[in-house]
């Protein structure tokens, strides 16, 4: 195996902090002409329906009358509403996570970013900010308070998803509160480094890739044409503005900025966020922080070894962590 394709391999499987995952490279488009990803798993089970916010869609699993509500909102790339990706990861996690809170009474509605899969129709998926973001998921937070009749709704995002509904959540009165898994609390640059540097196999290519992140970080676009060619994805042309958006953030600082009743979650054995990020959340937040023993960053319990932790990234069968839901249960019916 080359370098080129190790590092890859380690990008794709470890769903980076960025959406550098250009997805021009996809066959897809919607009728638009945007490049769009093929969804990994489109089995919707009974119990879910079909919901929009304009031409964003997700789905809606309710558990009843006047039961508290979570908008879930994914991580970083082409991840889909299910919590899976074209690069190797097929967990499940955020279906999984879904059926277990509407068995605790909790509805939840999750969904697909723009540009991607059931909200193909909504944009270019690479021509995105942070602010962007944000507003999709408070017309998101609008158009469920009008479709279920609540007074709020809750928002949940995973990984860099996190850091979207916070700054979503910046003086709406339609959020009740937070729930942040797996949220990094420093610059996303430092995380990215720090991700890199994990892999041994990419020793080569850092001195190029701290000198990427560091021109990001300040503004500037990357000429990618003299990078090693197994940066060339991570830092594509296409996804600069929003890698540019994205660093320029300060999670910590936004989530204290939304003065909301927040709930931090993170595992142990995460690969990608440390218990560093989240408590750096819960100083900010004064939220309450609830670290799981053994979960990894799909929501799942994983050994600390590298490759055996990676391989639950592929294990639809497997259940999420327990005490994830329960954590959610607690903050939401206190």
């Amino acid at each position: 195996m080359t370098l080129k394709h190790l590092m890859l391999s380690t990008l794709s499987a470890s769903l980076l902090i960025g959406c550098s995952s250009d997805v021009s490279s996809d066959k897809s488009k919607d009728t638009s002409g945007n490049a769009v990803t093929e969804a990994v798993s489109i089995d919707v089970p009974n119990l879910d329906e079909a919901i929009s916010a304009g031409s964003l869609s997700g789905l809606y699993r309710n558990a009843g009358e006047g039961s508290p509500v979570i908008l879930i909102v994914p991580g970083s790339g082409p991840t889909d509403l299910n919590g899976n990706n074209s690069l190797g990861v097929t967990a499940n996690s955020y279906k999984l996570l879904a059926e277990t809170l509407s068995g605790d009474g909790i509805s939840t509605i999750r969904v697909d970013k723009r540009g991607m899969f059931s909200s193909a129709g909504a944009g270019n998926p690479n021509d995105v900010t942070v602010d962007t973001y944000a507003q999709d998921y408070k017309n998101w937070a609008a158009a469920i308070r009008a479709e279920t009749g609540q007074s709020c709704v809750y928002m949940l995002g995973h990984s860099e998803g996190a850091l979207m509904v916070t700054a979503a959540a910046i003086g709406n009165d339609d959020v009740c509160g937070l729930i942040l898994i797996a949220g990094v609390g420093r610059s996303f640059g430092d995380v990215l480094r720090e991700q890199l540097k994990a892999n041994p196999a990419n020793f080569i290519i850092m001195k190029e890739a701290e000198a990427a992140i560091a021109a990001l970080e300040a503004g500037e676009q990357v000429e990618t044409g003299s990078l090693h060619p197994g940066l060339q994805g991570l830092f594509g042309r296409s996804v600069q503005g929003f890698l540019i958006s994205l660093m320029q953030a300060d999670p910590a600082a936004l989530a204290k900025e939304a003065n909301k009743d927040t709930l931090i979650i993170q595992g142990q054995n995460d690969l990608q966020v440390s218990v560093k990020d989240a408590e750096k959340l819960a100083a900010a937040t004064g939220g309450k922080l609830v670290i799981i023993e053994g979960m990894n960053h799909v929501l799942k319990d994983a050994p600390k070894s590298r490759m055996k932790n990676l391989a639950v990234y592929k294990r639809p069968d497997l259940p999420i962590s327990e005490g994830v839901s329960q954590a959610i249960s607690d903050f939401v019916n206190p």
